[in-house]
């Protein structure tokens, strides 16, 4: 069994060493140049980025549509007989049709062509939707960095609690050293009972499962950080903040956060844009039965010629200019379709906006609900917890006195130490609910 034991706690003490012990090469990290780093560095973030640098390029593709469009073409061909042209002279008593061929086996030919739009239908819708597309992208941008900063505070909050529920475990565990100590004194000096000895062993190596339980915690949240700030799971860091509990302020009404975060929430914001996107859709799909009408111009070069002899042969030129007017007339029932796609999409559009704002009043609720439960269980905690700091001082020194029990002492250290961690829960609870509420509103610390 001793063997064991060593080894029991030779692992135990490598597992908090080193969970607690700075290493080498450690980073800093506060939670400001945290949020820094999460900026730059979140794939979450970059993400959202680049669909608003899509966004853009999308207005532009929206706005050429107003623009003209030029484009070239050439080709050279060579033939083994000549294209016939029929028609030439009289039809014979046979009935046939007389037909000639002209020009030269090595054809050329090359044009410059422009279209500009002067009246396309499509052309307003799709700059509207392709702007209303861009403020999408970046509300999206928006929610997502709300989100991960949200979670990066925390996931920060939680392993500063973390980090202070194992410095209390610790002091618990020196607490029952000494008291296991003490009663293998007393044993020894025949003034104790081994059961308060046996009692004292147990405490002690009940407390020592908990301690690597909230190392492994504190491993895995730091893990956690790290993806969210965007750095190499292997860098090794050291949060400098400190865990602050701040004073009570005063809660704002539910009707004061269910308005903000209608306004500056980027959830509700995209929804209120993705029924105006799909307002605009409708009228891109109708603009498919409309007509349009567009101003053509062309300049063209030909040339004929035998044995590829371009050298010596005449290019003539043609241009014109004109209009050009094109009505759809049937399309096989897609425009229809299409119409009737777009404007369903635009009510499950208006239901979805209607359907959040309707959850939002619950969630509003719950959320100050929970700040103020959580508040009142901080205040709670904290009375409990300095009654239990002193009513343990007050055992201890009756302990030794000789006036108290063994007994009481361990339940006054138990009590203690629960009293400790319920403390550091419910300040979490609270920075937590916090954070949550300020995510609601869409406020940005």
């Amino acid at each position: 069994m001793k063997p064991l034991r060593y080894i029991y706690r030779s692992l135990l003490f490598a597992l908090v060493v080193g969970a607690t012990r700075p290493a080498a090469a450690q980073q800093s990290l506060s939670l400001q140049e945290a949020v820094r780093l999460a900026d730059l560095h979140n794939r979450e973030i970059l993400e959202s980025q680049l669909g608003v640098e899509q966004a853009a390029q999308q207005r532009i593709v929206a706005r050429a549509l107003y623009l003209p469009s030029v484009s070239a073409q050439a080709g050279v061909n060579h033939y083994f007989d000549l294209p016939p042209f029929f028609g030439f002279g009289e039809t014979t008593s046979e009935g046939k049709v007389p037909y000639g061929r002209f020009g030269g086996k090595d054809q050329l030919n090359a044009s410059v062509s422009a279209v500009q739009p002067i009246y396309n239908p499509l052309a307003i819708p799709s700059l509207h939707h392709a702007r209303l597309q861009a403020r999408a992208s970046q509300t999206t941008l928006q929610g997502r960095r709300q989100e991960v900063l949200a979670s990066l505070r925390e996931t920060y909050l939680k392993v500063l609690v973390l980090n202070e529920r194992i410095k209390l475990q610790q002091e618990s565990i020196r607490r029952n050293n000494r008291a296991l100590q003490d009663a293998r004194s007393l044993l020894l000096q025949g003034k104790g009972l081994r059961v308060d000895t046996l009692r004292a062993y147990t405490a002690v190596r009940n407390l020592e499962p908990e301690l690597v339980r909230l190392s492994f915690a504190v491993e895995t949240s730091t893990l956690q950080l790290k993806t969210l700030i965007g750095v190499d799971s292997l860098q090794d860091i050291v949060l400098t903040d400190s865990l602050v509990v701040p004073g009570p302020d005063a809660a704002p009404s539910e009707d004061e956060v269910y308005a903000t975060a209608k306004r500056n929430n980027p959830y509700f914001q995209s929804l209120a844009l993705q029924e105006q996107l799909e307002a605009q859709q409708v009228r891109m799909t109708s603009s498919l039965r409309k007509p349009q009408l567009s101003a053509v111009a062309q300049y063209q070069v030909q040339s004929h010629t035998n044995d590829f002899d371009y050298g010596h042969a005449y290019y003539p030129s043609a241009s014109f200019v004109g209009l050009q007017l094109s009505v759809p007339l049937f399309a096989g029932f897609s425009s229809q379709a299409k119409v009737k796609k777009a404007t369903l999409a635009r009510q499950q559009a208006v239901l979805r906006q209607q359907h959040a704002h309707e959850q939002l009043r619950a969630s509003v609720h719950q959320a100050l609900a929970a700040r103020q439960e959580s508040f009142a269980r901080l205040e709670t905690a904290a009375v409990t917890r300095e009654t239990a700091r002193l009513s343990y001082t007050i055992i201890q020194y009756r302990y030794k006195s000789g006036i108290s029990a063994r007994l009481e002492l361990t339940d006054a250290e138990l009590a203690l130490s629960t009293a400790q961690s319920n403390y550091l829960e419910a300040v979490y609870d609270y920075l937590a609910a916090g954070i949550a509420l300020n995510k609601l509103q869409g406020i940005v610390e």
